[in-house]
């Protein structure tokens, strides 16, 4: 039986498999789902047993529990490690779902589910890869896998827990499936990763909820504020207006420039796809430009006052915002969210307080395109896909890939089935079935070519 044949006959079990899983709310920003981020730890300690590793453990850490699993065939061959993560992000706004988000649907040949791309059904592609490997006498060298359930969060104990475990995850090479192909017809393997720095902002005004009609026009609106502030972090070419923000930014050449453009892009299919006119950006780059190698900054969430049905007249005493700023080669997190900090309490007006907050951070990333692995990759979707995938720059972070290299001297490949269409983050996640399954095989295909290195 071929791998194909094999998936194909598996099929409506890997998927209710998945669906099952899906089905658990493992969203780790909201403490009330901490049971639910470890009984999905422990769903997938179970089918990583029954797919036929020889170790599987729950390790537990300051926050989520961490799954480690190993299937060591001949410790003289190569050894692949996996990455993924099995936390999900929250699913609010609720009422924007055609389906509740953890009731998973397949609709269109899409499967409907928080966590369905990003990154269960990533995660689960791999398991079933090596199940595939296992049943078929297919596996051609070692592997491990460690998933976390703290990526959505910042994987604030993942470092702790790689600098304190580099024997036991020592391997050739990192295999992470958490970015986009370009799409089913252009396949594509992402080469670079910005990085992040997240930050939460508090303006303060008087120390009280006020009466709008008795203290409106003679006290500072610290919404009104906050907006003027945050208005103010872009100039009129869209650049971030922090002073230092670019000192250390890589500047593509022009060749360079010229090949990340060729990658195939419509921008009046990208619109209407979003349903927008027009599009907006730093000025002289073009939307995979701005997208992929350049840095950025973003409000990510605001609010004050009252939100509440109905009017209520208030002047309110206080008003936040989210941000976060995406970062690209050789800025460093912990320097922008420094420079931001300062930048941010500087600007203040005499009339409010304000409070900076750091998150949590990142580092950008990029994979090298002439390795063994990543050639292994690059044969992989040329014998599933019938062509050779392109390579290009993710606008999302992964902060485990600088922390691999750092830590474990070890390139990743990063090798993601999901759509930029897909939503993640956002109401109706979705994944295409024919993806999960493609995933799979061109998955196994990488071990194959991976193992004649």
């Amino acid at each position: 039986m071929t791998t194909k044949e094999f998936i194909t006959a598996n099929k409506d079990r890997f998927l209710s498999e998945l669906f099952d899983w899906l089905r658990i709310p493992s969203v780790s920003a909201d403490s009330k789902h901490k049971q639910d981020v470890r009984k999905a730890a422990e769903f997938l300690k179970e089918k990583l047993t029954a797919a036929g590793v020889d170790k599987v453990e729950i390790n537990e850490t300051k926050g989520h529990p961490i799954v480690y699993a190993e299937k060591i065939i001949n410790p003289s061959l190569p050894t692949v490690l996996v990455y993924g993560h099995y936390d999900v992000q929250p699913p609010d706004p609720l009422n924007l779902w055609d389906s509740p988000p953890f009731e998973p649907v397949i609709r269109n040949e899409k499967i409907y589910a928080r966590g369905a791309c990003d990154d269960k059904g990533q995660v689960y592609m791999h398991v079933k890869a090596f199940e595939a490997m296992m049943k078929l006498d297919l596996l051609p060298c070692n592997i491990k896998f460690m998933v976390e359930g703290e990526e959505e969060v910042g994987s604030d104990n993942l470092g702790d827990f790689v600098k304190a475990n580099k024997a036991k995850l020592k391997s050739d090479v990192i295999l992470i499936s958490d970015t986009a192909l370009i799409s089913l017809e252009h396949p594509s393997i992402t080469t670079g990763l910005r990085g992040l720095s997240y930050m939460e902002v508090e303006v303060t005004g008087p120390n009280r909820d006020l009466h709008s009609g008795v203290y409106g026009g003679a006290v500072a609106n610290p919404i009104n504020v906050l907006c003027s502030m945050i208005e103010s972090l872009h100039d009129k070419d869209g650049k971030v207006a922090i002073p230092g923000f670019y000192d250390k930014v890589a500047e593509l050449t022009a060749a360079e420039r010229t090949d990340l453009n060729k990658a195939p892009f419509n921008l009046d299919d990208y619109k209407k796809e979003l349903g927008i006119d027009e599009i907006k950006g730093e000025k002289g780059y073009t939307t995979l430009e701005r997208t992929g190698v350049r840095p950025t900054l973003d409000v990510n969430g605001i609010w004050g006052g009252y939100t509440g049905e109905g009017a209520k007249t208030v002047l309110p005493s206080k008003a936040s915002a989210k941000i976060s700023m995406r970062l690209v080669p050789n800025q460093v997190s912990a320097e922008i969210t420094e420079l931001f900090t300062k930048h941010f309490k500087a600007i203040a007006p005499p009339y409010v307080k304000v409070k900076v907050m750091a998150h949590h951070g990142g580092e950008p990333a990029v994979t090298p395109t002439n390795s063994d692995a990543y050639r292994a990759a690059s044969k992989a979707f040329e014998e599933v896909f019938g062509k050779s995938p392109i390579p290009t720059r993710d606008g999302g972070s992964i902060p485990i890939v600088a922390l691999f290299k750092k830590e474990l001297e070890l390139d990743t490949v990063l090798m993601g089935f999901g759509l930029d269409t897909d939503a993640l983050h956002s109401p109706n996640e979705h994944y295409g079935v024919n993806n999960f399954l493609v995933g799979i095989e061109t998955i196994v295909a990488f071990y194959k070519h991976y193992a004649k290195r």
